[in-house]
C-alpha cells in the first residue's frame, strides 16, 4: 500500500498583507510643492533693497560695488560751492539686476547724500526714518488692498549700512543717536569706512563700543 498525502484537497494561500501606498504622506505631493514654489521663486527673482548711509567720501559706492561685483552704485561727484552743503538729506535709489547660477535679484542701492555734513546735525536722521516708514506703509496698504496685485512692488528696506567714519575719537554722539533710533525699524549693520587707517587696538576698541 502506498500513503495518501494527507492534504488530498487544494493548498491554501497563505494570507497576503495588504499593499503598502506607493508613498509616505512626505512624498505624496509635500516636495513636490516646495520643489515647485522654489522654482517659481527662482525664476521671478527677489528683490533685496540695500541703504547706505554715511558721509561723503568713506567708500560707500567702493564697498557695494564690490560686494555684489558690478558698478551697481556711482561714485558721489565732487560738489560745487552751491551745492556743498544741501539743505536737507536726499535720498536717491539705483536699481540693478543681477543674476548668478539662474538666481536673478533685483537689488536697489539707496543713498543718502547729505548726511552728517551738515554744520548742525541735529535730527538729520528724521528724513531717513520717515522714508523708512512710508515704505512698510506703501507695502502694507498693497497688501490689505482687496485688489491687490498679483506681485507686489517690494520698495521696504531690508539693510541699512552705516558707514562710521576711521577718527581716533571713537564714535560719534550722531553715530550712537542714529544707530540706536534707526535699529528700531530697520537691521543695521555697522561698518568702519578705511578701517585700515587704525591700529590693531583702535580697531578693536571701536568694535567693543559699536556693540
Amino acid at each position: 500500500m502506498t500513503d495518501t498525502p494527507r492534504d488530498a484537497g487544494p493548498k491554501q494561500m497563505a494570507p497576503t498583507r495588504p499593499e503598502k501606498p506607493a508613498a509616505d504622506f512626505g512624498y505624496v505631493g509635500i516636495d513636490a510643492i516646495l520643489e515647485q514654489m522654489r522654482r517659481k521663486a527662482m525664476k521671478q527673482g527677489f528683490e533685496f533693497n540695500i541703504m547706505v548711509v554715511g558721509q561723503s567720501g568713506l567708500g560707500k559706492s567702493t564697498l557695494i560695488n564690490t560686494l555684489f561685483k558690478s558698478k551697481i552704485s556711482r561714485k558721489s561727484v565732487q560738489p560745487t560751492s552751491e551745492e556743498r552743503i544741501p539743505k536737507t538729506i536726499e535720498i536717491k535709489s539705483i536699481t540693478h539686476e543681477i543674476e548668478e547660477k539662474g538666481v536673478r535679484m533685483k537689488l536697489t542701492v539707496i543713498d543718502t547724500p547729505g548726511f552728517g555734513d551738515h554744520i548742525n546735525n541735529e535730527n538729520c536722521w528724521q528724513p531717513i526714518m520717515k522714508f523708512i516708514n512710508d515704505q512698510y506703509e506703501k507695502y502694507l496698504q498693497e497688501e490689505i488692498n482687496i485688489n491687490r496685485k498679483k506681485r507686489i512692488p517690494d520698495t521696504r528696506v531690508h539693510c541699512c549700512i552705516y558707514f562710521i567714519p576711521a577718527t581716533g575719537h571713537s564714535l560719534r554722539p550722531l553715530d550712537i543717536e542714529f544707530m540706536k533710533r534707526l535699529s528700531k525699524v530697520v537691521n543695521i549693520v555697522p561698518v568702519i569706512a578705511k578701517a585700515d587707517t587704525l591700529t590693531l587696538e583702535e580697531r578693536d576698541y571701536f568694535k567693543q563700543r559699536v556693540r
